[in-house]
Protein backbone atom coordinates (compact mmCIF):
# COMPACT_ATOMS: atom_id res chain seq x y z
CA UNK A 1 0.00 0.00 0.00
CA UNK A 2 1.41 3.42 -0.81
CA UNK A 3 2.33 5.85 1.55
CA UNK A 4 0.49 9.30 2.03
CA UNK A 5 2.82 12.30 1.96
CA UNK A 6 3.45 13.32 5.47
CA UNK A 7 3.07 9.76 7.31
CA UNK A 8 6.40 8.76 9.03
CA UNK A 9 8.33 6.42 7.29
CA UNK A 10 8.76 2.72 8.69
CA UNK A 11 11.41 2.55 11.25
CA UNK A 12 14.94 1.93 9.44
CA UNK A 13 14.49 4.41 7.29
CA UNK A 14 15.14 7.80 7.12
CA UNK A 15 12.60 10.48 8.18
CA UNK A 16 11.30 12.92 5.93
CA UNK A 17 9.53 16.38 6.94
CA UNK A 18 6.96 17.21 5.02
CA UNK A 19 6.17 20.90 4.00
CA UNK A 20 2.81 22.94 4.39
CA UNK A 21 1.38 22.03 1.48
CA UNK A 22 2.31 18.44 2.07
CA UNK A 23 0.93 18.51 5.63
CA UNK A 24 -2.17 20.22 4.54
CA UNK A 25 -3.28 17.15 2.15
CA UNK A 26 -3.14 14.91 5.35
CA UNK A 27 -5.02 17.13 7.04
CA UNK A 28 -7.58 17.83 4.42
CA UNK A 29 -7.81 13.94 4.01
CA UNK A 30 -8.68 13.41 7.49
CA UNK A 31 -11.33 15.98 7.89
CA UNK A 32 -12.85 14.65 4.56
CA UNK A 33 -15.45 12.26 5.78
CA UNK A 34 -16.02 14.90 8.60
CA UNK A 35 -17.12 17.78 6.55
CA UNK A 36 -20.96 17.82 5.01
CA UNK A 37 -22.08 15.06 2.76
CA UNK A 38 -18.94 13.39 2.57
CA UNK A 39 -17.48 12.15 0.31
CA UNK A 40 -16.21 14.52 -2.67
CA UNK A 41 -19.32 16.47 -1.71
CA UNK A 42 -17.22 16.97 1.46
CA UNK A 43 -14.19 17.52 -0.57
CA UNK A 44 -15.83 20.71 -2.59
CA UNK A 45 -17.63 22.02 0.54
CA UNK A 46 -14.83 21.55 3.31
CA UNK A 47 -11.46 21.13 1.33
CA UNK A 48 -12.28 23.78 -1.08
CA UNK A 49 -13.08 26.53 1.49
CA UNK A 50 -9.57 25.63 2.91
CA UNK A 51 -7.49 25.23 -0.11
CA UNK A 52 -8.92 28.61 -0.97
CA UNK A 53 -8.09 30.35 1.96
CA UNK A 54 -4.75 29.18 2.43
CA UNK A 55 -3.87 29.26 -1.30
CA UNK A 56 -4.85 33.29 -1.62
CA UNK A 57 -3.48 34.29 1.78
CA UNK A 58 -0.80 31.93 3.33
CA UNK A 59 0.28 29.32 0.21
CA UNK A 60 3.21 32.71 -0.88
CA UNK A 61 4.72 32.38 2.51
CA UNK A 62 4.03 28.60 3.29
CA UNK A 63 3.76 26.27 0.56
CA UNK A 64 7.31 24.87 0.25
CA UNK A 65 8.36 25.03 4.26
CA UNK A 66 8.86 22.02 6.09
CA UNK A 67 6.73 22.07 8.93
CA UNK A 68 9.56 21.97 11.25
CA UNK A 69 11.02 25.43 9.88
CA UNK A 70 7.61 27.48 9.92
CA UNK A 71 7.88 29.63 12.78
CA UNK A 72 5.66 32.51 14.76
CA UNK A 73 7.16 35.02 12.68
CA UNK A 74 6.37 33.33 9.39
CA UNK A 75 2.70 32.78 10.51
CA UNK A 76 2.47 36.94 11.37
CA UNK A 77 3.35 37.50 8.22
CA UNK A 78 0.77 35.63 6.55
CA UNK A 79 -2.07 37.44 8.70
CA UNK A 80 -0.66 41.31 9.15
CA UNK A 81 -1.94 42.22 6.17
CA UNK A 82 -5.54 40.96 6.29
CA UNK A 83 -5.89 40.95 10.10
CA UNK A 84 -7.64 44.66 10.06
CA UNK A 85 -10.07 45.12 6.54
CA UNK A 86 -10.72 41.02 6.93
CA UNK A 87 -10.86 40.18 10.12
CA UNK A 88 -13.00 37.00 9.90
CA UNK A 89 -10.93 35.48 6.67
CA UNK A 90 -7.59 36.07 9.21
CA UNK A 91 -9.65 34.34 11.89
CA UNK A 92 -10.16 31.63 9.47
CA UNK A 93 -7.14 31.00 7.83
CA UNK A 94 -5.35 31.24 11.39
CA UNK A 95 -7.27 28.34 12.68
CA UNK A 96 -6.22 26.00 9.64
CA UNK A 97 -3.05 26.63 9.70
CA UNK A 98 -3.15 26.25 13.49
CA UNK A 99 -4.61 22.62 12.38
CA UNK A 100 -1.99 21.84 10.33
CA UNK A 101 0.38 22.81 12.75
CA UNK A 102 -1.12 20.82 15.39
CA UNK A 103 -1.19 17.56 13.10
CA UNK A 104 2.61 18.29 13.07
CA UNK A 105 3.39 18.40 16.70
CA UNK A 106 1.25 14.84 16.99
CA UNK A 107 3.39 13.39 14.42
CA UNK A 108 6.57 14.40 16.00
CA UNK A 109 7.82 17.02 13.62
CA UNK A 110 8.26 20.15 16.03
CA UNK A 111 7.19 21.03 19.47
CA UNK A 112 5.22 23.88 19.46
CA UNK A 113 2.05 25.21 17.36
CA UNK A 114 3.71 28.66 16.06
CA UNK A 115 -0.51 29.68 15.22
CA UNK A 116 -1.77 28.91 18.69
CA UNK A 117 -1.67 30.71 21.83
CA UNK A 118 2.25 32.49 21.36
CA UNK A 119 0.23 34.46 17.87
CA UNK A 120 -2.52 35.39 19.90
CA UNK A 121 -0.33 37.12 22.75
CA UNK A 122 2.12 38.92 19.64
CA UNK A 123 -1.14 40.12 17.54
CA UNK A 124 -2.39 43.35 18.71
CA UNK A 125 -5.78 43.51 20.13
CA UNK A 126 -8.43 45.07 17.47
CA UNK A 127 -11.68 46.53 18.97
CA UNK A 128 -14.58 45.59 17.41
CA UNK A 129 -17.22 47.83 16.90
CA UNK A 130 -20.90 45.97 17.04
CA UNK A 131 -23.44 46.67 14.09
CA UNK A 132 -26.61 46.32 15.53
CA UNK A 133 -29.63 45.66 12.81
CA UNK A 134 -31.54 48.99 11.66
CA UNK A 135 -34.66 48.98 13.72
CA UNK A 136 -37.89 50.63 13.82
CA UNK A 137 -38.88 52.15 17.32
CA UNK A 138 -41.80 49.84 18.31
CA UNK A 139 -44.86 53.08 17.87
CA UNK A 140 -43.62 53.20 14.45
CA UNK A 141 -44.06 49.27 13.63
CA UNK A 142 -47.53 49.21 12.53
CA UNK A 143 -47.24 52.15 10.26
CA UNK A 144 -44.68 50.14 8.24
CA UNK A 145 -46.65 47.15 7.79
CA UNK A 146 -49.63 49.45 6.51
CA UNK A 147 -46.97 50.54 3.80
CA UNK A 148 -46.42 46.91 3.16
CA UNK A 149 -49.78 46.51 2.81
CA UNK A 150 -50.46 49.14 0.57
CA UNK A 151 -47.67 48.23 -1.55
CA UNK A 152 -47.77 46.27 -4.98
CA UNK A 153 -45.28 43.68 -3.88
CA UNK A 154 -45.81 40.14 -4.64
CA UNK A 155 -48.36 39.10 -2.41
CA UNK A 156 -46.51 36.22 -0.49
CA UNK A 157 -44.04 38.42 0.33
CA UNK A 158 -46.07 40.62 1.81
CA UNK A 159 -47.58 37.78 3.86
CA UNK A 160 -44.20 36.45 4.39
CA UNK A 161 -43.37 39.98 5.79
CA UNK A 162 -46.35 40.81 8.32
CA UNK A 163 -45.95 36.43 9.49
CA UNK A 164 -42.12 37.80 10.35
CA UNK A 165 -43.24 40.92 12.53
CA UNK A 166 -46.19 38.96 14.32
CA UNK A 167 -44.06 36.00 15.21
CA UNK A 168 -41.23 38.14 16.47
CA UNK A 169 -39.23 34.69 14.20
CA UNK A 170 -36.15 35.48 12.21
CA UNK A 171 -36.59 35.63 8.33
CA UNK A 172 -35.08 32.23 7.32
CA UNK A 173 -37.62 30.57 9.65
CA UNK A 174 -40.28 32.26 7.91
CA UNK A 175 -38.91 31.97 4.13
CA UNK A 176 -38.71 28.39 5.05
CA UNK A 177 -42.07 27.68 6.84
CA UNK A 178 -44.43 24.67 5.58
CA UNK A 179 -47.84 23.75 6.10
CA UNK A 180 -46.88 20.67 7.96
CA UNK A 181 -45.25 22.67 10.54
CA UNK A 182 -48.75 24.28 11.32
CA UNK A 183 -51.77 23.46 13.87
CA UNK A 184 -53.72 26.08 13.04
CA UNK A 185 -56.83 24.68 15.55
CA UNK A 186 -53.98 24.89 18.33
CA UNK A 187 -52.66 28.20 17.31
CA UNK A 188 -49.39 26.61 17.03
CA UNK A 189 -45.77 26.75 14.59
CA UNK A 190 -43.25 24.00 15.73
CA UNK A 191 -40.01 24.76 13.67
CA UNK A 192 -38.03 21.76 13.48
CA UNK A 193 -34.59 21.74 14.75
CA UNK A 194 -32.85 21.99 11.60
CA UNK A 195 -33.94 25.03 10.83
CA UNK A 196 -33.48 26.85 13.64
CA UNK A 197 -30.41 28.77 14.48
CA UNK A 198 -29.83 27.08 18.35
CA UNK A 199 -30.18 23.61 16.79
CA UNK A 200 -33.46 23.06 19.17
CA UNK A 201 -37.34 22.50 18.00
CA UNK A 202 -38.90 25.96 19.07
CA UNK A 203 -42.84 25.91 19.23
CA UNK A 204 -44.17 29.85 18.33
CA UNK A 205 -47.66 30.64 19.45
CA UNK A 206 -49.91 31.65 16.75
CA UNK A 207 -51.49 35.21 17.70
CA UNK A 208 -54.68 36.38 16.12
CA UNK A 209 -52.61 38.51 13.36
CA UNK A 210 -50.30 35.53 12.70
CA UNK A 211 -53.25 33.38 11.82
CA UNK A 212 -55.17 35.67 9.69
CA UNK A 213 -51.94 36.15 7.90
CA UNK A 214 -52.13 32.21 7.80
CA UNK A 215 -55.03 32.21 6.54
CA UNK A 216 -54.94 34.83 3.69
CA UNK A 217 -51.64 32.32 2.37
CA UNK A 218 -53.75 29.63 2.27
CA UNK A 219 -56.03 31.90 -0.08
CA UNK A 220 -53.21 32.06 -2.44
CA UNK A 221 -51.45 28.48 -1.89
CA UNK A 222 -49.91 26.91 -4.85
CA UNK A 223 -50.38 23.41 -4.03
CA UNK A 224 -46.69 23.31 -2.60
CA UNK A 225 -45.90 22.78 1.15
CA UNK A 226 -44.45 25.59 1.55
CA UNK A 227 -46.68 28.69 3.32
CA UNK A 228 -44.80 31.46 1.82
CA UNK A 229 -43.69 30.19 -1.83
CA UNK A 230 -41.95 32.29 -4.51
CA UNK A 231 -43.58 33.57 -8.28
CA UNK A 232 -41.45 30.43 -9.06
CA UNK A 233 -42.87 28.16 -6.57
CA UNK A 234 -39.87 28.08 -4.44
CA UNK A 235 -39.12 29.24 -1.05
CA UNK A 236 -38.56 33.06 -1.10
CA UNK A 237 -34.61 34.40 -1.29
CA UNK A 238 -32.66 36.04 1.24
CA UNK A 239 -33.24 39.18 -0.72
CA UNK A 240 -36.73 39.01 -1.53
CA UNK A 241 -38.15 41.03 1.99
CA UNK A 242 -35.46 42.86 1.91
CA UNK A 243 -35.49 44.51 -0.75
CA UNK A 244 -38.93 45.24 -0.56
CA UNK A 245 -38.64 46.86 2.71
CA UNK A 246 -35.90 48.97 1.13
CA UNK A 247 -37.62 49.91 -1.76
CA UNK A 248 -40.67 51.40 0.25
CA UNK A 249 -38.29 53.58 2.37
CA UNK A 250 -38.36 51.57 5.64
CA UNK A 251 -35.81 52.00 7.88
CA UNK A 252 -35.33 48.90 9.31
CA UNK A 253 -34.11 45.98 7.65
CA UNK A 254 -36.55 42.57 8.63
CA UNK A 255 -34.57 41.62 11.34
CA UNK A 256 -34.55 45.00 13.00
CA UNK A 257 -38.48 44.08 13.98
CA UNK A 258 -37.31 41.64 16.21
CA UNK A 259 -35.60 44.67 18.12
CA UNK A 260 -38.67 46.56 18.03
CA UNK A 261 -40.32 43.57 19.45
CA UNK A 262 -37.92 43.18 22.44
CA UNK A 263 -37.82 46.80 23.01
CA UNK A 264 -41.91 46.98 23.27
CA UNK A 265 -42.05 44.10 25.40
CA UNK A 266 -39.31 45.68 27.88
CA UNK A 267 -41.01 48.36 28.12
CA UNK A 268 -44.45 48.18 27.86
CA UNK A 269 -45.50 44.68 28.48
CA UNK A 270 -45.31 43.12 32.77
CA UNK A 271 -43.75 39.75 30.82
CA UNK A 272 -40.48 38.68 32.71
CA UNK A 273 -37.11 38.46 30.72
CA UNK A 274 -37.18 35.22 30.08
CA UNK A 275 -40.37 35.12 28.71
CA UNK A 276 -39.00 38.00 25.73
CA UNK A 277 -36.00 35.85 25.29
CA UNK A 278 -37.78 32.64 24.94
CA UNK A 279 -40.33 34.50 22.47
CA UNK A 280 -37.18 35.61 20.58
CA UNK A 281 -35.81 31.60 20.62
CA UNK A 282 -32.57 33.20 22.64
CA UNK A 283 -31.02 30.16 24.11
CA UNK A 284 -30.24 30.83 27.74
CA UNK A 285 -26.76 31.83 28.92
CA UNK A 286 -27.01 30.63 32.64
CA UNK A 287 -26.48 26.37 31.93
CA UNK A 288 -27.67 25.79 35.58
CA UNK A 289 -30.74 27.90 35.09
CA UNK A 290 -31.39 26.65 31.96
CA UNK A 291 -31.15 22.91 32.79
CA UNK A 292 -33.04 23.44 35.84
CA UNK A 293 -36.48 24.75 33.65
CA UNK A 294 -38.80 22.05 32.06
CA UNK A 295 -41.12 24.14 30.06
CA UNK A 296 -40.45 26.68 27.36
CA UNK A 297 -43.35 29.24 29.01
CA UNK A 298 -45.46 28.97 25.84
CA UNK A 299 -48.81 30.00 27.16
CA UNK A 300 -46.78 33.07 28.76
CA UNK A 301 -45.36 33.67 25.93
CA UNK A 302 -48.75 33.50 24.01
CA UNK A 303 -50.29 35.99 26.00
CA UNK A 304 -47.40 38.47 24.89
CA UNK A 305 -47.67 38.20 21.22
CA UNK A 306 -51.47 38.87 21.45
CA UNK A 307 -50.36 41.78 23.25
CA UNK A 308 -47.84 42.95 20.41
CA UNK A 309 -48.99 46.22 18.64
CA UNK A 310 -48.12 45.30 15.19
CA UNK A 311 -51.52 45.32 15.32
CA UNK A 312 -53.11 43.83 12.01
CA UNK A 313 -54.03 47.17 10.14
CA UNK A 314 -55.49 45.44 7.10
CA UNK A 315 -56.11 42.11 9.10
CA UNK A 316 -59.51 41.64 10.40
CA UNK A 317 -59.54 39.58 13.54
CA UNK A 318 -60.77 35.72 13.11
Amino acid sequence: MARRRGDLVPAGRKRTVPTFAEALDRVIAIHWAGWTDGGRAGEARGGKKWRGSLRDYAMWRLEEMPVNRIGTADVMAVLGPIRVEKRETARRVRQRISAVMRRAVARGYREDNPAGDAIGAALPKIGVRTRHQPALPYPEVRGAMERVRASRAYPTTVLAFEFLVFTACRSGEVRGARWNEMDLGAREWRIPAERMKTNREHRVPLSTGALAVLREAQSVADGSDLVFPSARGRALSDATISKMVRELGIGAVPHGFRSSFRDWAAECSDAPREVCELALAHVNSDRVEAACRRTDLFERRRELVEEWPAFPGAHTPV
